[in-house]
């Protein structure tokens, strides 16, 4: 079987792909004891391997606040080893959210709750879907993530290829599939429900507080919010006994590429459909000794409007499945030193989006490369058109963002043209803003995820122990492993 399939093409005269196969052999142990060919070892054990039950009772059914990637998988396997879990979500189900999302679009008329960021899915749904994760993982966690999204519809490439991706119209189908078998299961969804406050008896949690005073009763609670749940944040911070420290995160544009240059620049000529879209993964280091970077790049992509508070805008990359638009785009960011104190990165981040909206009075804004870097509107498009969901006009981005952000950001283009040809074509279209690069604050947690209250328990991208999807839905798979360990069903 394929366990690794990867694209080689540094050498643009002898592209190939790359595979890992795992296979069977008589006397295996004995051929490797002799076996001189470093590439023929033996396969480690990918398999994932689930935690026993705890000895203490489960009274209350788990509270999973967010259903993001983290909260998802966290509820599937509490569902699958009998735990009934109840998820707490903001937002709307995925089907309705996507409509939803769409009319925002269409007519730039936001709705705060579920949206780009908020509802079923999480942020992650309307992306390019990249499942690609740096994180180290030995326990199999990752394959476990990777063959569930497959049992719910992606296809059985994403197990071995360097560069799984699914595609936001392939990801609602797996959100929906993992929701029904939740339900089938015993759990329940409670959509419109906003988490409000903890009840808390002796630093222990008794429950939890939504939408206008609902009490939930809860001994366990998995806080898997999201990286935009500014108003929960703000209330961690203010009214709750959790320890919340700032976290580094990076602000900036999104560049557009003629996808067509991409793949000329990456394979040295028209491939034809032989090859997928090219991508590229670009880091600079600035000269006033910032950290510049390409961050989820979409090949064949669009850059949407994913606002989620009135009077702010701020934008993300999403692809399909199929990665089929005109245009590559990528978000280019410069990383910033955090305050000390997290409330004050948030307000930077909204500080940024009001001004981005009031540039573009709700809809992105644009301009072309030239025109950033001399300071003017752009009146027209090159050759590049914008390639957008959400409306679009012409503004000056360097009103919006920081001069030394804009400045780095300049400069990297420049440097990045050194790796791929026309990178920094003048026609290169930027929109701004990009500031959800990952959530501004970090919930601290034990050695066994827990917080500093007894049953919350911190997860996923939003308490700032993940960046993307699969790293996310880990996250959530190890904080299930510690409830499964803690605790048996009721």
């Amino acid at each position: 079987m394929i366990a690794r399939k990867s694209l080689d093409a540094r050498d643009r005269n002898n592209i190939r792909y790359s595979y890992t196969v795992d296979c069977s052999i008589s006397r295996e142990k004995e051929y490797l004891k002799h076996c001189r060919n470093p590439k023929i070892t033996e396969a480690p054990d990918r398999s994932y391997h689930f935690p026993e039950y705890g000895k203490a009772v489960m009274k209350e059914r788990p509270l999973v606040i967010g259903s993001g990637p983290a909260g998802l998988f966290c509820a599937y396997f509490l569902a699958e080893k009998g735990f009934r879990p109840v998820v707490i979500e903001r937002g709307d189900p995925v089907e309705k959210r996507f409509l939803t999302v769409q009319h925002f679009w269409e007519t730039n008329k936001l709705d705060p709750e579920s949206n780009v960021q908020f509802g079923e899915g999480g942020a992650g749904t309307f992306s390019d879907g990249k499942l690609n994760t740096g994180i180290n993982d030995t326990s199999g966690r990752i394959g476990l993530v990777l063959r569930t999204f497959v049992k719910y519809g992606a296809p059985e490439e994403i197990t071995y290829i360097n560069k799984p991706h699914v595609g936001t119209d392939v990801l609602m189908r797996i959100v929906s599939g993992m929701r029904e078998r939740i339900l089938e299961l015993g759990g329940d969804f409670r959509y419109r429900t906003v988490f409000r406050e903890f009840c808390i008896e002796k630093d222990t949690l008794t429950g939890i507080l939504v939408n206008d005073g609902e009490f939930i009763p809860a001994e366990t609670a998995v806080l898997a919010i999201g990286h935009s749940a500014r108003d929960t944040f703000e209330y961690l911070i203010d009214r709750s006994p959790l320890s919340i420290s700032a976290k580094p995160f990076a602000v900036g544009v999104r560049a557009e590429h003629l996808q067509a240059e991409i793949d000329q620049a990456r394979y040295g000529q028209d491939m034809g459909g032989l090859l997928p879209p090219a991508d590229y993964k670009l880091t600079y280091h600035s000269s006033r000794g910032n950290s510049v970077y390409s961050f989820c790049m979409c090949p064949g992509g669009y850059v949407v409007n994913s606002s989620s508070e009135h009077g702010m805008l701020c934008i993300n990359g999403m692809s399909y499945s199929k990665r089929d638009s005109d245009n590559a785009n990528s978000a280019i960011v410069v990383a910033v030193n955090p305050s000390d104190d997290p409330k004050e990165n948030i307000a930077f981040q909204r500080m940024l989006e009001k001004k981005a909206y009031q540039a573009g009075k709700g809809k992105i804004i644009s301009q072309r490369l030239e025109d950033f870097e001399l300071g003017r509107v752009s009146e027209s498009f090159g050759k590049i058109s914008p390639v957008h969901k959400g409306e679009t006009v012409m503004a000056d981005i360097r009103r919006v963002l920081p001069e030394e952000i804009c400045l780095d950001i300049s400069e990297a283009i420049h440097y990045f043209a050194g790796q791929i040809e026309g990178f920094d074509d003048p026609d290169v279209l930027l929109s701004a803003v990009e500031s959800r690069t990952s959530s501004p604050v970090r919930i601290l947690r034990d050695d066994q995820l827990q917080s500093c209250i007894n049953g919350v328990y911190p997860a996923g991208e939003g308490a700032g122990y993940a960046g993307g999807i699969t790293s996310a839905a880990v996250d959530g798979i190890k904080v299930f492993e510690s409830l499964c360990s803690r605790f048996c069903p009721g």
